[in-house]
C-alpha cells in the first residue's frame, strides 16, 4: 500500500492537501454536499477495509450504492478521490483539535489537551492511523520527502494558536512561538512514527502527565500581564 500522503502529493509550489485542510478548518469552509459526502464516506470505508492501492472506483461505487459513472462525475480520477478523502480526514483532525482545547482554562491546560488530542486523533483514525500501524516505514518518506512541508503546516497551525495566547496575554511576548511550535510538533511526530517503550500512548492520563511535565515548561514562567 502506498503511503497516504505521497499518494496525494501535489506539484511543487501548489498548496498541499494538509495546507488546504488547515485553511478550511480555520476559515470554517463550507462542507461537502450530500452526494459528495456520500461518496467520500464510501471511499473512506473502502480504503480503511482494503487499503488505497487495492481499491478501485468500482469498489467505491458499489460501497456507495451508485453507478461508477456517478463517482466519475464527481471525481475524474482515483487520485482526486483519494485527495478529497485524506483532505477531509485532516480537516476533521484540525476541527477536533480546536474543539478539544476550547474549554481549557489555562494555556498550560490547552498544551496538555492539544498534545493528547493530536496523538489520539491520528492514531485512532482508521485510515491514517491504520497506515501508521501497518506501514510505519512507509510513512517516514511521505513526511520527509516533501522537504518538511507536512510538518511545517502543523507547525504553523500550532504557532497560530500560541500567537493567540500571546495576544490574549496568556503567554509572554518573549517566547519564540515558531520555535516552540516546532519543538512540540516534532515531539508529537516522533511518538507517532517511532514506537515508544516508555510512554504508553493508549494511556490518556500518562500522555497528559508527560505533556504537563515536559512540554508545559517550554512555555516559560507563568505570564503575569502588566496592569
Amino acid at each position: 500500500m502506498e503511503p497516504v500522503l505521497s499518494a496525494v502529493r501535489r506539484p511543487s509550489g501548489t498548496p498541499s492537501v494538509l495546507e488546504i485542510a488547515f485553511t478550511e478548518a480555520v476559515d470554517g469552509a463550507d462542507r461537502d454536499d450530500e452526494m459528495a459526502a456520500r461518496l467520500l464516506d464510501a471511499a473512506y470505508e473502502q480504503f480503511c477495509r482494503m487499503g488505497i492501492k487495492r481499491s478501485t472506483m468500482t469498489d467505491v461505487a458499489r460501497q456507495a450504492g451508485v453507478s461508477r459513472i456517478t463517482v466519475y462525475r464527481r471525481f475524474a480520477t482515483k487520485d482526486q478521490l483519494v485527495e478529497q478523502v485524506v483532505r477531509r480526514e485532516f480537516r476533521r483532525y484540525f476541527d477536533r483539535f480546536i474543539e478539544d482545547v476550547r474549554d481549557a482554562e489555562t494555556v498550560a491546560d490547552r498544551v496538555v489537551l492539544g498534545f493528547a488530542s493530536s496523538l489520539r486523533a491520528i492514531r485512532r483514525n482508521p485510515l491514517i492511523g491504520g497506515l501508521i500501524a501497518a506501514e510505519p516505514d512507509a510513512l517516514v518518506p511521505s513526511m520527509t520527502g516533501d522537504e518538511g512541508r507536512t510538518l511545517s503546516v502543523v507547525q504553523q497551525f500550532v504557532a497560530s494558536r500560541l500567537r493567540q495566547e500571546q495576544s490574549a496575554g496568556n503567554l509572554s511576548g518573549d517566547v519564540d512561538v515558531d520555535m516552540l511550535a516546532e519543538m512540540m510538533v516534532r515531539v508529537s511526530a516522533s511518538f507517532l512514527i517511532i514506537p515508544s517503550h516508555v510512554l504508553d500512548l493508549d494511556d490518556e492520563e500518562q500522555v497528559r502527565a508527560a505533556a504537563r511535565q515536559f512540554l508545559v515548561p517550554m512555555l516559560g514562567p507563568p505570564h503575569s500581564p502588566h496592569p
